[in-house]
């Protein structure tokens, strides 16, 4: 099951899109539609967008593993993508955020996947500039 969940994972990154570099200043008008669960809190708890707490902190999201981020009670499902080799990067992010519970199913392969975010940011192009305003407010930007 975890070669087939790897083998999904590496085609589905040859397969994403080549997508155009977000715009971080759009991006930071664009995070108002997820800061009502998301917030962005430095290591040393410095807030950079306060948010809610439905969702987890997105500071350094970029290169972590899906379903990581201490404290937080992820769903079953992205835990498991997670452990299966799903690493947060522009592609998987742009993809996640316009329909989680689809990326889910065709990550893990598994038509019954579920994802506990139920918003679907569906622009590709926002999501983009989203991720841009995270990785650029992030350490190591």
């Amino acid at each position: 099951m975890f070669r087939m969940m790897s083998a999904a994972l590496a085609l589905s990154a040859l397969a994403a899109p080549a997508m155009a570099e977000g715009d971080a200043a759009a991006g930071e008008k664009g995070f108002n539609k997820c800061k009502a669960c998301h917030m962005i809190v430095t290591d040393a708890g410095d807030q950079i967008v306060k948010g809610g707490r439905t969702g987890p902190n997105l500071y350094n999201v970029a290169g972590r593993q899906a379903g990581t981020y201490p404290d937080f009670r992820y769903g079953d499902d992205l835990v498991a993508a997670g452990e299966a080799g799903l690493v947060w990067d522009e592609a998987n992010f742009v993809t996640y955020t316009q329909d989680p519970r689809q990326f889910l199913r065709d990550t893990l392969d598994d038509k019954s996947a579920k994802s506990k975010m139920s918003f679907k940011l569906r622009d590709e192009q926002d999501a983009a500039d989203i991720w841009a305003y995270i990785v650029s407010v992030s350490a190591g930007s």
